[in-house]
């Protein structure tokens, strides 16, 4: 028997022949090139017969006596044509490389460069990688997905070290039934806060997110489950899901992070969660430089949850409650976000779980470049400078006996400038002034990065 390295080299030999082939069977060689052209000029032929017989059956419709034999094989002809100008269009558009109709493909990333004032662990990192595949089965069955490639490589050494990771993001089904109603289902993100639904680049400021969507609003946050969404009126939307719940026992001092299951997510005590969102001036400023949004979230449910499916034993609930709004009048934009989080029976989870949590961020942001310098090249780009204050408390309230840890009571002022060329990519500094309630010492931060969306 082969050993293993051998099993491997001849794996390798078989993959790297059959990839070989593969692109010497697909190479744009002259044989394909005249099949091209032969098709190309195919279809031209089936389309000026269909123009001839769409000429040929309107003078028929015109006629004050039609023949009906005549008419009727006109019509089939000219549908029969046309199929086969569809079959052929299609055909050529996918030997060509085309997308076939109803499938997108997109996606977003960053690179940050973190600098530590004050201590020796600057890095530059890959952080996140997207890619986005969604498919139209109909124009009210749609598909959608993220797929995310974190911190470029992925290694599992069990030790539990902050490597990568590939995660699968997003992969839900919407079926649109009316614009009041309609049904969604799969792995979908928990709609709470701004920045876990709206989490690309190039929609928030700041090189990093807040820190308040880490640890108060633990973003991305992803979750399975179905629920309903839709339009109430042109002011008022919702969503409403049915989701699996949070992990308590792996609730930690930092918050309900390591609380998110990734993997065959338990059912054992589900979740609902839902916002709501209320533009209350949308008709009266849709003429205006103007926008108004307020938004009310949450997530509720039992923790008696493993990855993996079944629990743990233990009991406990949460509730997160939020409220957040955004602000836009000419230049200026302004938002704010505020989050409560209660967990019962927190002690019987992991040491410093506290029972409750919570932060807020406020954040107000100026579009700096002059309309002047929105020529050539930079038609479509944007200065944008900007300030948020946050502070963030993952031990506001211990359970009875619990020590309070005063260093995860922090406040951060954050400063910076966002360059746009173009609208969906966007190059970012930003200094990050930081301080706890125990008073101890916390580097300052520069960094610097680049994101994009598509």
């Amino acid at each position: 028997m082969l050993d293993r390295t051998e099993r491997r080299m001849k794996c390798g030999r078989w993959l790297f022949s059959g990839v070989f082939l593969f692109l010497a069977a697909t190479a744009p060689v002259g044989a394909a090139t005249d099949e091209m052209e032969a098709m190309r000029s195919e279809m031209e032929q089936l389309k000026a017969m269909v123009k001839s017989l769409n000429n040929q059956v309107r003078t028929l419709r015109s006629e004050n006596e039609p023949n009906q034999a005549d008419h009727h094989e006109y019509e089939v002809q000219l549908q029969e044509i046309r199929e086969e100008v569809d079959t052929l269009s299609e055909s050529s558009s996918q030997r060509a490389g085309g997308i076939p109709d109803g499938l997108t493909i997109g996606g977003y990333g960053d690179v940050h460069a973190n600098f530590n004032n004050g201590s020796n662990s600057d890095e530059i990192d890959f952080h996140r990688l997207v890619m986005y595949l969604g498919y139209d089965f109909s124009d009210w069955i749609k598909f959608h997905s993220e797929t995310e490639l974190e911190h470029a490589w992925t290694q599992n050494d069990g030790t539990g070290s902050d490597y990568g990771y590939v995660l699968l993001e997003q992969a839900y089904v919407d079926f649109l039934l009316s614009d009041q109603a309609n049904i969604r289902t799969g792995r979908m993100l928990a709609p709470v806060g701004i920045v876990n639904e709206h989490h690309e680049p190039i929609l928030f400021n700041g090189v990093e997110r807040p820190n308040f969507s880490k640890y108060i609003i633990p973003s991305t946050w992803s979750t399975d489950g179905i629920g309903v969404f839709g339009n109430i009126n042109p002011a008022l939307s919702y969503q409403a899901y049915v989701v699996a719940g949070l992990d308590g026992d792996s609730f930690s001092s930092s918050g309900i992070r390591g609380g998110r299951m990734q993997s065959k997510q338990s059912l054992s005590e589900v979740a609902f969660t839902g916002r709501l969102d209320f533009r209350p001036f949308e008709e009266v400023l849709a003429d205006t430089d103007q926008s108004l949004r307020f938004g009310v979230s949450g997530f509720f449910g039992g923790l008696d949850n493993v990855e993996g499916g079944g629990g743990s034993g233990k009991g406990g609930e949460i509730a997160l409650t939020s409220a957040d709004f955004e602000y836009s009048v000419g230049r200026f934009d302004f938002r704010g976000v505020v989050a409560h989080t209660q967990v019962s029976d927190a002690s019987s989870f992991a040491g410093g779980t506290a029972d409750e949590m919570f932060g807020w961020y406020a954040e107000a942001a100026y579009h700096v470049w002059p309309n002047e310098w929105k020529t050539g090249k930079l038609a479509k780009s944007d200065l944008v400078a900007f300030v948020r204050y946050e502070e963030y408390d993952t031990q506001h309230k211990m359970p009875t006996g619990g020590a309070r840890d005063a260093t995860k009571d922090i406040d951060e002022v954050t400063f910076g400038l966002g360059f746009y060329p173009v609208s969906n990519f966007v190059v970012k500094a930003d200094y990050q002034i930081r301080d706890n309630a125990a008073g101890t010492e916390m580097d300052d931060l520069f960094n610097l990065g680049f994101g994009w969306a598509f």
